[in-house]
């Protein structure tokens, strides 16, 4: 393993870490409804579930899918109706800190997504599995030994988690600005639609 390939692959980490896609999309949105300090279950469940991930690619979880493709075609789906239950409950997140909300009914108060259901989640994000596929694909040969895998795999979970807190620590400063609970409710319908818009490629792939 040369010194290129090792900074190639970190530049690979970075910017597929950086660029938008349904996580960050959510840490964005939660970070503007629920602060950044709360949504800090949801970003190490990020990164966490993410390593988890590529250790079970990297360990040959990509040839079950290639041998059985009904088996990704059902998390494929399975991620779809997940992304759109998630869509759903940050467009009806409501006004932060809004006194009205809650007080004249008795529904629940919506939560930040917690470390085992961010967790979780990774095992159904599209994007996650375009970046865990590349990373085995590209960047590591096929025979190389479980101390490359174990390696990468950490490498990657570690430049993907401050990425992803800037999404968070953003959509937390825009709290200051989205107090006003009609604001703060076309942030939360816009970071919908966004959600359920990177769907597309996914539903679109085969």
């Amino acid at each position: 393993m040369t010194i290129d390939t090792l900074v190639a692959f970190a530049l690979f980490a970075f910017v597929s870490s950086i660029t938008p896609g349904p996580n960050n999309l959510m840490l964005l949105a939660s970070g503007m409804n629920f602060g950044f300090r709360a949504s800090m279950p949801h970003m190490l469940g990020i990164s966490g579930g993410f390593f988890i991930l590529l250790l079970a690619v990297g360990f040959g979880l990509g040839e079950v899918f290639a041998r059985y493709p009904i088996t990704y075609a059902v998390m494929k789906w399975a991620g779809a109706i997940y992304l759109v239950y998630l869509a759903w409950r940050i467009a009806n997140a409501g006004a932060v800190d809004d006194p009205s909300e809650g007080a004249a009914s008795n529904a629940i108060k919506p939560t930040p997504l917690s470390f085992a259901g961010a967790a979780l989640f990774q095992w159904v994000n599209p994007k996650a599995w375009v970046m865990a596929a590349s990373t085995f694909s590209i960047y590591l040969p096929p025979a190389s030994g479980w101390a490359m895998v174990l390696a990468f795999s950490a490498l990657f979970a570690a430049i993907n988690l401050p990425c992803v807190s800037c999404w968070t620590l953003f959509g937390s400063r825009l709290k200051r600005w989205l107090k006003d609970p009609h604001y703060s409710r076309v942030f939360n319908i816009m970071m919908a639609v966004l959600l359920l818009v990177s769907l597309v490629p996914m539903l679109h792939d085969h």
